[in-house]
């Protein structure tokens, strides 16, 4: 049965303590000299991507479809003290269907829009923020081997975030939040309606009313990362969502390997009356520039079932900015499995 992690809303940092928090650092980023030129750094990268289901139990799954995924972000920064910082995203905003199967609804938006005051020990962002909770499709190795993970990143959120270097005891990272609901949360291209707290779903409230907080330690090769987050109910939700996440990554020392590890469990997910808890093993082992792959996730939500993904993949790294992959996946979701071939390139940006 899965775990439930029950949180009081008095538990999470009021806003007026999160702003007199902000408001002293500011203050004291303002006596510090600053040791570093201003200067402007960019980076990013442009990924095509192509995914085919060749077998299912459903035929009407068996189709393939094409994407692309730009990602570009960038600071300026005006001494060492404060910078801005901006990041844009283009995606397919939909699902492909088999009439509609390539670049389906692409567009252009933003993704991260800010300003962040570095003050030594902790960093302070205030705007567009991706608040941190978990870290799976960040980590892993493979095609396919965040597709059900990303169902709980926390992105395109409105409000303040700090991150704490706490010493040897590791890194805090906190944040108070609610979903955008500005035009920011527009897209070119594919015209993306305007957000609405009128169209609910947790976190969604236009207030401060949601928060997370993530610690993480390092152990020589060994990294531990444990997230809580609760995210307000929103108009017509039943309930406020409550999530506990805990990620753990180890880099063999005598050895190309890479292992990695992350668990989810949520009560009153996505502001429903379900539990859902989610899982994801992802192994990496490095052959020269080619990196070998094998990752099992599994996403159980109590209304739509238990949904299981196994993968193979293989990547190879040439040219310094180049990635080129390919991977098979076996994908076991409402009684029917799809099995899935993905191939993808990769073009790094920046200076």
């Amino acid at each position: 049965m899965p775990a439930k992690l029950l949180i009081q809303e008095s538990s999470i940092m009021t806003y007026r303590h999160f702003a007199a928090l902000t408001g002293a650092a500011a203050l004291f980023a303002g006596a510090v000299q600053a040791q570093e030129a201003p200067g402007f750094t960019w980076e990013g990268s442009l990924e095509l991507e192509y995914a085919r289901t060749f077998k299912s139990d459903t035929p009407g799954n068996e189709f393939g479809a094409a994407t692309g995924t730009l990602e570009l972000s960038g600071a300026y920064r005006f001494n060492d003290t404060f910078s801005v910082f901006a990041a844009l995203t283009g995606e397919s905003l939909n699902d492909p269907t088999p009439g509609d199967r390539n670049f389906t609804d692409w567009g252009l938006y933003i993704k991260e829009l800010g300003v962040q005051i570095e003050t030594g020990s902790a960093s302070f962002q205030l705007g567009k923020v991706s608040p941190s909770f978990g870290i799976a499709w960040d980590q892993t190795a493979g095609f396919f081997a965040a597709d059900l993970a990303e169902d709980y990143e926390l992105t395109e959120q409105l409000g303040a975030l700090v991150a704490v270097d706490l010493g040897a005891a590791g890194m805090l990272h906190a944040g108070l939040f609610y979903a955008d609901d500005t035009a920011l949360s527009r897209s070119a291209g594919f015209r993306r309606a305007r957000n609405s707290t009128a169209s609910g779903g947790a976190g969604n409230t236009g207030q401060l009313d949601n928060g997370a907080v993530t610690w993480i330690k390092s152990f020589g090769g060994t990294e531990l990362r444990l997230g809580v987050r609760h995210l307000s109910r929103g108009a017509g939700d039943v309930k406020s969502e409550n999530g506990v996440v805990a990620s753990l990554f180890h880099s063999f020392h005598h050895m190309p390997l890479d292992l990695f590890a992350e668990v989810a469990s949520f009560s009153g997910y996505g502001g429903t009356a379900d539990d859902a808890t989610y899982a994801t093993l992802n192994a990496a082992y490095a052959l020269g520039d080619v990196t070998l792959s094998g990752t099992y996730a599994r996403r159980d939500i109590d209304s739509t079932g238990l949904t299981e993904l196994f993968s193979i993949g293989a990547e190879y790294e040439f040219g310094e900015r180049y990635l080129v992959g390919a991977a098979l996946a076996r994908v076991e979701e409402a009684g029917a499995t799809d099995h899935v071939f993905g191939i993808n390139f990769e073009i790094a940006l920046g200076v």
